[in-house]
């Protein structure tokens, strides 16, 4: 993809703009609160307290917005968190480098957690504190093979269903359903008719949740509750 765009959002934090797509990587009411409802509140905090190790897997790694509000997480509450991104399209880590969530976010770590973020390999775990360990993969979700009772955790944040339609499938929620110990979550931002259809299909129970500024209402996706 060329040509992407730094675009700042309405809480202050910067998004990416795709002309190829017509598409954004975070909304533009908010990118940073948007991440923090999404995937940290209705996700991460979701799980239960007595959980010492979580797994979780991010669709769609993009400007490493959601793995970096992670890493703080675990680090404030001393949990350990092992982190798998897959992403077929990196962003370029100049571009990347000029995102300003860290100073947005504030505090002494953010901006030291970020630039490792992007500066981690791809294809091996990195250690990026005792409580985080990162692997990314440069690859398709449908080209990967992802074992059975693996994850904890499922952060879908690839491009919108009208963008990539072909993510947001009952035969691609079936590969994270599988994925997915008992009682695992998936939460994404669309609540669309399509994709709670398809989540349904692949055999999730879902609930809609209030969304972040500009939005109504956000999903998370249960397996084996109801």
């Amino acid at each position: 993809m060329e040509n992407i765009i730094l675009k700042t959002t309405a809480d202050g934090s910067h998004t990416l703009f795709v002309p190829e797509l017509n598409e954004h990587y975070h909304s533009t009411n908010g990118a940073l609160q948007e991440s923090q409802l999404v995937f940290i509140e209705n996700g991460l905090h979701y799980l239960p307290e007595c959980l010492k190790e979580i797994n979780v897997l991010e669709v769609g790694f993009g400007t490493g917005l959601n793995a970096l509000l992670t890493v703080l997480e675990a680090k404030k509450q001393k949990q350990k968190i092992n982190y798998v991104a897959i992403e077929p399209r990196p962003v370029d880590p100049v571009l990347a480098a000029s995102l300003n969530y860290a100073s947005v976010i504030g505090g002494t770590e953010a901006a030291g957690y970020f630039k490792k973020l992007h500066a981690s390999a791809w294809s091996h775990p990195e250690f990026l504190s005792d409580y985080f360990i990162l692997s990314k993969i440069e690859a398709r979700l449908e080209d990967i093979s992802l074992k059975d009772n693996q994850f904890h955790l499922v952060y879908f944040d690839a491009f919108g269903p009208d963008v990539q339609p072909e993510l947001w499938t009952q035969e691609i929620f079936t590969i994270l359903f599988n994925c997915l110990k008992p009682e695992g979550v998936l939460v994404t931002y669309s609540c669309k008719g399509t994709v709670k259809r398809a989540l349904m299909a692949a055999g999730f129970t879902i609930e809609k949740l209030p969304g972040p500024a500009g939005k109504r209402e956000v999903l998370r996706a249960m397996k084996g509750r109801v």
